[in-house]
């Protein structure tokens, strides 16, 4: 039976205290509003989305030097809807609103290395940056790449290029040659920075084999910047155009930073699509929209202030980097990590938490699964003292998940799971420090997004599962993708099923207290029977099992060669030493039987080693879909550990 009980319920003291009670009285006050309560509040903000995305501009307080009248142009159309047509800003300018002695960027890499910048350090740098870049000719509009570690340098050299107005673009060091080129060959980058390195569980990992091939096959580039990490003084001489840090900044005296005031939408990210289906797409990311959509997210959806020491556990290659560096616009110290999450036995994370008082603790659903499953108890080890909010995205978190981390990690924190992703650089469904925590649910829709739930006809859905679509325009959708004439693909990936709609691709369904469940991928929900089945419905069942690490679960066609019917495949990956057998086997489908339907109980269960995902963590339905019917998996270098989907082929369980 359900709890009708949240996990966790605000105080008054800290919904007074919260940014979005503070904003919301002053948008009543500013607008005559006749509100009081929290729908009513929500509802506003998409029914008057010129108050409110003006409300957020002026809350925020952006930078810009020119705001203009008009707060939306073309509102209807979608896509088609310019956002503040006549405001000119400049996106690094208003990260680097502070110039004080406080500290701006923590960096831990693992237990290796660890490092302080003050706000007047890091604007120093960048000014040094910018300066250097400007000499080497970059302009507004060209791109800036970056295949770094999670280093200070990297917040500094994405500041550095959008204070001209280049773009920039990144991945992680992680990404083979292949994987790189698959990325920035679409955008043709003039300058790369890169690593000689990073470290990985207790590793050091050298990268600069990999970037000379690559920077051998990008005729674009004019100039590579190489941050020291593992070395002070890495020897750069085989790489084209190369230079090291401190020498591509020799010379260059720090002054005040020139920023390029340019048009809201003018391109500050290229953004890239997971890839494992084909040449990833380069999603193009415009200045303002990112820009006021991170505060609307950090100040009213995470209650980010200035002082809060900001944490997500990312890499360069995940968009939540992007998000999390938008921090410092809210006056926020960023916690900076790159590295394994699990060495110290797993409490490195937690570690530096209470090592440097964090107050958002930003990670996946996975790593708290596996802290789960691995028996961590932080809320025995560590203080956790200054910690508020704990945020959750990457895959849908597991009721069972909640439950953990108000057991094991922290009583009194609100548990934020939100959902979004690289496509909007934001999150259509989000957490609030003003709102109960239920168990397994997303607490709320995000302010200013107008999310339904449509069936397959395209009607609204107030109960029962459907695809999770934006019907209003907001300020952060892509202003396109790179090279692509006419929109014809952009159209075609969010627009073409529902005409007129944003089609997220997720399959979902509204709780009764306001919020969302996620039942994953609605192109990777299972159909047996024609009954639609969320993937996540089943692993929330089968991950419960001690004997279980992990699940993945697909819809075979069959019988083989026809698309008639599908049954539901199931592989696990089981603890170490263990064997599927016939006990195990019965164990899994009664555990889905009994907390499911019978069509949730797979037909087939195969143990596999490891489980295919990509470089942020996710795991890859589709590509094992294509491997298991014989289809080609375009791009293996899109994955983190492309040997797994070899256990996947031609399996023998699988042809009977």
């Amino acid at each position: 039976m359900r709890d009708d009980r949240p996990l966790w319920r605000p105080g008054q003291a800290l919904i007074e205290r919260a940014n979005v009670t503070r904003f919301a009285r002053e948008a009543i006050r500013r607008w005559n509003l006749g509100l009081n309560s929290y729908p009513d509040f929500y509802r506003w903000t998409v029914k008057q989305p010129e108050q409110f995305w003006q409300s957020v501009w002026t809350f925020c307080d952006v930078i810009a030097s020119e705001r203009g009248t008009r707060v939306v142009a073309d509102r209807d159309k979608m896509p088609g809807a310019r956002w503040f047509p006549d405001a000119t800003l400049n996106f690094a300018e208003n990260l680097l609103r502070r110039r004080d002695s406080e500290v701006a960027l923590v960096f831990w890499g693992e237990d290796k290395v660890k490092r302080r910048v003050s706000h007047a350090e890091l604007y120093t740098q960048v000014s040094r940056l910018a300066k250097a870049l400007r000499a080497a000719g970059v302009k507004a509009g060209d791109r800036v790449a970056g295949y770094l570690p999670n280093l200070p340098e990297s917040i500094m050299a994405m500041l550095a290029a959008s204070s001209i107005g280049a773009i920039w673009s990144s991945c992680s060091p992680d990404f083979g040659v292949q994987g790189v080129l698959d990325r920035f060959g679409q955008i043709e980058p003039v300058v790369l920075f890169a690593a000689d390195g990073y470290w990985y569980s207790g590793r050091a990992l050298e990268t600069l084999s990999k970037l000379r091939d690559i920077v051998d096959r990008l005729p674009s580039l004019r100039k590579v910047v190489v941050v020291p990490y593992l070395e002070e003084r890495p020897d750069v001489s085989a790489i084209r155009g190369a230079d090291r840090l401190e020498d591509f900044t020799s010379g260059q005296d720090a002054v005040d930073i020139r920023f390029e005031q340019l048009p809201f939408n003018h391109p500050l990210y290229i953004l890239y699509s997971s890839g494992t289906t084909g040449a990833p797409k380069c999603i193009v990311h415009g200045a303002g929209g990112t820009l006021v959509q991170h505060l609307k997210e950090h100040q009213l959806h995470c209650d980010v202030r200035p002082g809060d020491r900001l944490f997500y556990f990312t890499t360069l290659g995940w968009m939540m980097w992007n998000w999390l560096a938008s921090g410092l616009a809210s006056g926020a110290t960023l916690l900076l990590y790159d590295g394994s999450p699990f060495i110290r036995r797993g409490n490195i994370l937690f570690d530096y938490a209470d090592a440097e008082g964090m107050t958002q603790f930003g990670t996946s659903a996975k790593f708290i699964d596996a802290c789960n499953k691995t028996g961590l108890e932080p809320e025995r080890t560590h203080s956790l003292e200054s910690l508020r909010t704990i945020l959750s995205t990457g895959s849908p978190l597991a009721p069972e998940s909640f439950d953990y981390v108000y057991r094991s990690v922290k009583e009194d924190v609100c548990l934020s799971s939100m959902s979004g992703g690289t496509d909007i650089a934001g999150c259509f469904v989000n957490g609030n420090p003003i709102l109960p925590v239920w168990r397994g649910e997303i607490q709320c829709i995000a302010l200013g997004m107008r999310v339904e739930v449509f069936d397959e006809e395209g009607r609204s859905l107030q109960r029962g599962k459907g695809e999770l679509v934006c019907t209003n325009s907001f300020p952060s959708l892509p202003t396109g993708f790179w090279n692509d004439p006419g929109e014809l693909k952009y159209r075609a990936a969010y627009f073409e099923h529902f005409p007129g709609v944003w089609r997220h691709g997720d399959w979902c369904e509204f709780t009764e207290h306001g919020g969302m469940i996620i039942y994953g991928r609605s192109d990777a929900t299972l159909n047996p029977g024609g009954v639609r089945i969320g993937t996540a419905e089943i692993y929330r069942q089968v991950e419960q099992l001690d004997q279980v690490v992990e699940a993945l679960v697909i819809g075979q066609n069959w019988p083989p060669g026809q698309l008639s019917d599908v049954r539901i495949v199931l592989f696990v990956k089981l603890r170490e030493g263990l064997t599927l057998d016939g006990a195990l086997e019965n164990e899994i489908r009664q555990q889905i039987r009994a907390n499911t339907t019978p069509r949730h109980v797979p037909a087939k269960i195969v143990q596999i080693p490891d489980i295919p995902r990509t470089k942020s963590n996710k795991i890859v339905e589709l590509a094992v879909r294509d491997m298991v019917h014989g289809k080609p998996v375009k791009n293996v270098e899109a994955l983190a550990n492309p040997e797994a989907l070899e256990y996947f082929r031609a399996r023998p369980e699988l042809q009977d």
